[in-house]
């Protein structure tokens, strides 16, 4: 198979087997801990939802995101995209959702902005969306290739941006280039508001 990676080692020895989780199980664990960390907005929000609380949920839900979208625009949609036949279409579908999404999310005023339950519906439905898009991609891969490609997706999430940024680029290899860029931008700036940018901030262990 032809998946978009970046110059890789060479593989010691036939058989090797990388270490670390595959493209595949991190995508479908950020999935259930999106899914999570929305039913702990709604659990934080309502007449009784304490500000500060329903903020730091917000601010941890908005950097998953970014985080999450910002690996799959640069591993998993290409990956797909050269690698599982008809394809195409469905990731410039969602593609075209990830923008949206992220304009959403920038667009929201605060924590109270009733506009969340709009953020929220498209979280949803991008994972609804995009669910089918790692399976397709372990029937065409060896189990090799989907770990060094989850190599690949854990280095980019650590260095991608934890804020919404829908005007960078979507596609290799610019956005390879430029996301890592205001990631730093980002991550400086939550050092120094102490912002909370993990679901491990909140989630109890396991979530």
């Amino acid at each position: 198979m032809t998946v978009p990676l970046p110059p890789l080692p060479p593989v010691p020895e036939e058989g090797y087997r990388p270490g670390g989780p595959s493209v595949v199980d991190l995508v479908e664990r950020e999935h259930r801990q999106l899914l999570d960390l929305l039913d702990l907005v709604d659990r934080v929000t309502g007449p009784d939802a304490a500000p500060q609380r329903l903020a730091e949920v917000v601010e941890v839900l908005t950097a998953v995101v970014s985080r999450h979208l910002s690996a799959e625009e640069q591993y998993l949609f290409p990956a797909v995209r050269a690698a599982v036949p008809g394809a195409a279409a469905a990731v410039d579908r969602e593609v075209g959702a990830v923008a949206e999404l992220l304009a959403a999310l920038k667009a929201l005023a605060g924590p109270a902005d009733p506009a969340l339950t709009d953020v929220a519906v498209r979280v949803r439905r991008h994972v609804a969306g995009t669910a089918a898009l790692p399976a397709s991609l372990r029937e065409v891969a060896t189990a090799a290739e989907l770990i060094r490609l989850g190599n690949r997706w854990e280095i980019a999430e650590e260095a991608a941006p934890t804020r919404p940024h829908p005007g960078t680029p979507a596609s290799p290899p610019w956005n390879r280039i430029v996301e890592p860029a205001v990631g730093v931008v980002d991550k400086v700036r939550d050092a120094v508001t102490g912002r909370p940018t993990y679901a491990s901030d909140l989630l109890p262990p396991g979530d």
